[in-house]
């Protein structure tokens, strides 16, 4: 198992991208042995920046990332030194012509993100707060089931889940706040959403259409 521990999400798409290009799929436990059981930030930040792309329009999806992020998040909370999957978990495979499709599409946010952390209030990724975010990015992992299938809905939450994760990963505090902010946000909004939506079912179908017209043929 590597100890290789990536400084930002351009870095982690990078490692990725040359797991890539060694087969024809791309294990969960391929990237789990080369990012090092400590990286508890990318395996936090990046199925939940998967699930905001046009893959989270899948049914199933966000629910399945969900879990893979909560298990995580759990392990964080618990205080493991070294992430632990399952292996029905770590045999899950993405083919590699379309992660690398993925990846591309993700570079610029990436280098975005990277270009706006620094670093900052570095205590704040560290100790007690390292609990508590955990802790909130299995609250946020809750309530992704019921928005599944309300349009764009789950979005919100992994929106903070990915920020929670990029703060963890670049060690930076000022994005772990803002984060806070987002996890309060997503859970107000995604409650009011969740209770007045009166048809649930119908927004659920609606995502997928967008998805769906949202691929190039």
């Amino acid at each position: 198992m590597s100890d290789h521990q990536p400084e930002g999400v351009e870095d982690v798409l990078g490692e990725l991208d040359d797991l890539a290009a060694k087969g024809e799929k791309v294990r969960i436990g391929d990237v789990l042995d080369d990012f090092g059981g400590r990286s508890f930030g990318p395996f936090i930040m990046l199925p939940a920046l998967l699930e905001i792309t046009p893959v989270g329009g899948i049914p199933g999806v966000p629910t399945f990332l969900a879990v893979v992020i909560g298990l995580v998040a759990v392990q964080l909370l618990l205080g493991k030194d070294h992430i632990w999957m399952p292996q029905w978990l770590q045999d899950r495979a993405v083919e590699s012509r379309k992660l690398h499709k993925g990846i591309g599409k993700l570079r610029g946010i990436a280098h975005w993100l990277d270009e706006h952390s620094h670093g900052r209030l570095e205590a704040l990724t560290k100790g007690i707060w390292v609990r508590i975010a955990a802790a909130v990015v299995i609250l946020l992992c809750l309530t992704v089931p019921p928005l599944e299938f309300l349009p764009f809905a789950s979005s919100g939450p992994m929106l903070a889940i990915t920020a929670i994760g990029l703060a963890l990963t670049v060690r930076d505090g000022a994005i772990m706040l803002l984060s806070m902010l987002l996890a309060v946000a997503a859970l107000g909004g995604g409650t009011y959403y969740y209770s007045t939506s009166e048809e649930g079912g119908d927004g659920g179908m609606a995502r997928l259409e967008w998805v769906s017209n949202s691929i190039p043929a």
